[in-house]
Order: structure tokens, then sequence, then C-alpha cells
């Protein structure tokens, strides 16, 4: 029977998984949280010691020597008997029908808490904070060391719990709590090859026409084969000192001049001039 020393609830019960609660209801969620499922006499116990509110229990496996904390959900189990979930039974190293002390304590308010996941799959989840955040609402207490599991997309994922402040078992009932991670466990950061960065050349950008109409691209010249380049015609008139302006490099043809044309070749002022008066004649 439950003893109470000095307002302390402290008694052994009979363990079992939450599988083994009878009754037609489906009692899933109680594994998805860190609260136990108690006696009715617990509660006719409780409620006559002046217990601190939210009852908060210390779970001893005493042939172990591990320990955890959690809450109460109900109070239904049968005289004897208490239901935990699955991963506190794993904790405590307890099996079917093992024993475990329970006893009633009060924590600290939670600030911070550590987890580290226990698989590199928890890093597929978009916002892995955010699913911890609402998982940990099923839960009463944190405790430095467990491996506690939370459900998500009808998948179970493992975090051991690294750190607790400000005490190594805390309440995380209406608390202001700063949530951290550690790697997972297995995981490997990928390799990182080393980049080459060239140094960006200056103005490599092409300009633009105000016409709209794309500039184009001269080719670049090809190179010149010596057997193209033609030979000029030497100038045999040379005299050192002259400069020969030749402004075409092939002979004009001469034109040929008759003797009528060069007699009729027009001179200026060369007409005969004509007098009014008769030559020969006076006034």
């Amino acid at each position: 029977m439950p003893r109470a020393f000095q307002n302390r609830f402290s008694t052994q019960y009979r363990c079992y998984s939450v599988s083994m609660l009878a009754g037609p209801n489906d009692r899933s969620d109680v594994e998805k949280g860190g609260k136990i499922i108690m006696p009715p006499s617990a509660l006719d116990q409780l409620s006559r010691l002046n217990i601190t509110y939210p009852m908060l229990f210390k779970l001893t496996n005493k042939n172990s020597d591990r320990m955890t904390h959690c809450g109460v959900l109900e109070f239904v189990a049968d005289e004897g008997i208490c239901y935990l979930p699955h991963w506190m039974m794993q904790n405590l190293l307890l099996e079917e029908g093992g024993l475990v002390q329970v006893e009633s304590v009060n924590l600290m308010v939670a600030t911070y808490s550590k987890f580290q996941p226990q698989s590199p799959d928890f890093l597929d989840i978009t916002n892995p904070k955010a699913v911890l955040e609402n998982a940990l609402r099923n839960f009463a207490c944190l405790t430095t060391g467990d491996v506690i599991a939370i459900n998500y997309n009808e998948k179970i994922y493992e975090l051991r719990v690294m750190e607790t402040k400000p005490d190594k078992a805390v309440s995380i009932i209406e608390c202001d709590m700063n949530v951290d991670f550690d790697a997972p466990l297995g995981y490997k950061e990928p390799e990182r090859r080393p980049q080459h960065h060239e140094e960006p050349t200056a103005f490599t950008g092409s300009g633009n026409r105000l016409d709209g109409k794309k500039k184009g691209i001269e080719p670049s010249p090809a190179p010149i084969d010596p057997s193209d380049i033609k030979r000029g015609i030497p100038n045999y008139d040379y005299k050192v000192g002259r400069i020969t302006f030749i402004r075409n490099s092939k002979p004009q043809p001469k034109k040929i001049i008759d003797d009528d044309d060069a007699m009729n070749r027009f001179i200026a002022f060369s007409g005969e001039g004509q007098s009014l008066r008769k030559k020969g004649r006076k006034p």
C-alpha cells in the first residue's frame, strides 16, 4: 500500500507497457508522451497529502539503478499496477511485470534543453524544432540522459536528452524553454570539394546599339600567307632626296594628237580685231 513520509508519496507498482492495458479504448496516446497511468488508490492517497500541482513523479528501477521522471495521465489502472510508455520502460531496463518505485517530486521549471536525434532520418523533417516542441506538449518533465520517443507522420523518432537547465530533471509544463539540437547519431557531414574561383575579367559585357540592332562582331583577320604577297613594280626614275607619289600604278595610255587637231586648238586672244572704218579712207 502507498506510504506517506513527510507529505511525500512513495510506493512500488508492477509496471506494464500500455499495449497490455485492458479495455475497448485505444490508448496509443500514452505512447506519444511522458505520462503514466496509475491506480485509483494512488489518487486517493495523493489527495490527502499536500502535493504540489502538477503531479510529478520519480520512477526508479532498484535492480538496475536506473531512474527517470514523469507525469500522470489518468488513475484507471488495476490496483498494484501502473502502465508506462514503451520508451520509458526501455530507459529503466524494465520487463513486463517488473517492479518500479514511484515517488512524488517537485522539479524546477525548464529554461533550456538540448536533444540528439538517434538517427539521421530526423533531418528529413522540414521543421524539426517545431515538430519536437509540438510533441513535448504530451510530456510533463525531462531527465538528462533519457531517450524519449516522438511520433510524427506514423514514424517513431528517438531523441536523447543531452542537457537540461537549470537542473538535470526539469518540469516542462507551461514553461518558456529554449530548444537546441546536437548532430544526429551517425551523421556524417558531406565532403566539400575545393572550388576554384576564377577572377572576373573587367568589362566582359557586350555593348548595345541605340537603334536596337545587334552589333556585328568582326571576325579576327586571317593570318597572311607569305605566298600571297605580290611584289610591286620598282620606280626606275627614283632619285635620292626626291619623293614621288604614284596615284595609279597602271600606266595611262598616251593620247595621239593629230596635226589638224593641234591647229584647231583654241588660243586665247588670238582673234583679229575689226574696225568700223574702212581701211584707206580718210574722214
